[in-house]
């Protein structure tokens, strides 16, 4: 049986480390000694000694045989109930472009150029949508549950992703979100089901869920309730460091594991972080080990912020209530987002005051909403208790201050696709000012930023509202991410 008190990569790591060896290899610090002397007061000379490069013996190739690399991964897809984990160094966004080109594989009959058809939650991340331009995937989109209230996008209802498997039956896969950033859970069960009654993986976009296995107070994960394929940005809850990730497998009947390898290794660099791995492999063994006492802390902590976040006049939270929503099936507490509609002021004024009063970053903010993002073994309890003081002292700020709050765009329909993102990102095409784009077909994507979901994908036709809603968005204080002038003053069109 796997020992999951193990960390073989991570030992493996430290061992050549220790021993000194003489480093003729990349990279140019050696290990430290040439390294620039700020960098070594920054990160400390045990990171430096530890940054090695693939293909060192007795880590990373034989022997032993498996490697302690191939172990860290095995203990990975234990530790998550998966057949099998890939690491990831380009992040989640690497594993949603690698999921892209596995469905990229599944139908080889397609003409040259011209991908399979895929069911899409419409507010996937932006990184999907990149996918579909590397692979020449076609997407079919789902709409999920929108909250007309909070101006938010909840999951994709098993009712509405059967009826897009029906409507096409060449479908090659379906992709989903959950948790959202707002911590809704969908019914993954249940959307697993959809999918293979029609024949088609479910392949599900958890990167905000990686705790969802270590603790019996938090919803099942994906894995658990038949996912075919996973996406597991470690780094966001449980604490692997930043542009780490996973991608597990969890059934190899719809999904080829040789096919996921082979898309792996194609959009990973060829110049892995050992640091990055170890940390995949350190934080695994303390989820696997220590999960539930630690997420145990977290989950304490912040059912007692949530009832001082209530306390403050004009604010409420998100929590259980949210299942009332049919998209919703469960509601993971790791995020605290906070409701601000009975303040008067937006969730962007909200989370500016907070920056400027008392230097606190929040993970996202929105027009009705400011979330903040917890860890698993993070020690919470200061850090909850240091958003709540924040909020209050904003909430006190609006109080003082009369400025009537200045309405956001209501947000529009999404633009019909006319054309697939690879077509039209790689297509003929021209730059057009803002006040002209509307009616053309986008080149580009135009994501608010975070949390990431396009607004506008490469091969939608843009809509008069819809460039009013991110010309508001920008007015608030929001940036957009996908578009080539980042000023938007111009944007990137198809030639027709």
């Amino acid at each position: 049986m796997p020992d999951q008190n193990q960390a073989p990569y991570l030992d493996a790591l430290l061992a050549y480390s220790r021993r000194d060896p003489g480093r003729l290899h990349i990279p140019g610090h050696k290990g430290g000694p040439g390294a620039a002397p700020e960098l070594i007061e920054a990160i400390g000379a045990a990171a430096l000694e530890m940054d090695i490069p693939v293909g060192i013996e007795g880590i990373d190739v034989g022997p032993p045989d498996p490697t302690p690399f191939e172990q860290a991964q095995s203990l990975a897809a234990d530790a998550w109930g998966a057949k099998r984990s890939w690491f990831l160094m380009n992040g989640g966004s690497g594993g949603n472009h690698a999921i892209s080109m596995i469905i990229a594989h599944s139908d080889r009959s397609m003409p040259a150029g011209e991908g399979p058809r895929q069911a899409v939650q419409r507010n996937v991340h932006s990184s999907i949508i990149d996918g579909m331009v590397l692979s020449g995937a076609r997407p079919t989109f789902v709409q999920p549950e929108l909250d007309p209230k909070l101006g938010i996008a909840h999951c994709v209802t098993p009712e509405a992703l059967g009826r897009a498997l029906a409507d096409e039956p060449q479908m090659a896969a379906a992709i989903i979100v959950s948790p959202t950033y707002f911590g809704a859970v969908a019914d993954v069960a249940a959307l697993a089901e959809v999918a293979h009654s029609h024949g088609v993986p479910l392949m599900v976009d958890e990167a905000w869920g990686a705790q969802l296995y270590f603790s019996e107070s938090l919803p099942s994960g994906a894995l658990r309730c038949g996912a075919d394929l996973v996406l597991s940005s470690t780094h966001k809850i449980v604490g692997s460091l930043t542009q780490s990730a996973i991608l597990h497998l969890g059934s190899d009947e719809l999904v080829d594991p040789e096919v996921v390898d082979r898309s792996v290794t194609l959009i990973e660099t060829t110049s892995p972080s050992g640091l990055l791995t170890a940390s995949l492999d350190a934080t695994r063994r303390m989820a696997a080990t220590r999960g539930e006492e630690l997420l145990a802390e977290t989950l304490g902590s912040l059912e007692r912020a949530r009832a001082a976040v209530k306390e403050i006049p004009g604010l409420d939270v998100l929590d259980e209530r949210m299942t009332d929503h049919p998209s919703v099936h469960a509601y993971d507490p790791l995020r605290l987002a906070v409701d601000v509609r009975g303040t008067g002021a937006t969730g962007h004024r909200i989370a500016k005051l907070m920056h400027d009063r008392d230097d606190i970053n929040v993970e996202l903010f929105t027009e009705n909403m400011v979330v903040a993002a917890f860890g698993m073994g993070e020690r919470a309890a200061p850090t909850a208790e240091r958003l709540v003081a924040g909020l209050r002292h904003a909430v006190e700020e609006v109080a003082a201050d009369d400025t009537p709050r200045r309405p956001f765009a209501e947000p529009p329909p999404w633009g019909p696709l006319e054309r697939s993102p690879r077509q039209a990102f790689l297509g003929p095409q021209e730059v057009v000012s803002f006040e002209e784009a509307e009616n053309r077909i986008a080149a580009e994507s135009l994501a608010a930023y975070p949390p990431g979901v396009p607004n506008v994908l490469p091969g939608e036709r843009l809509t008069g509202p819809t460039l009013a809603y991110i010309a508001d968005s920008i007015a608030h204080g929001g940036h957009v991410r996908g578009a080539s002038d980042r000023t938007l003053r111009t944007i990137r069109v198809v030639r027709e």
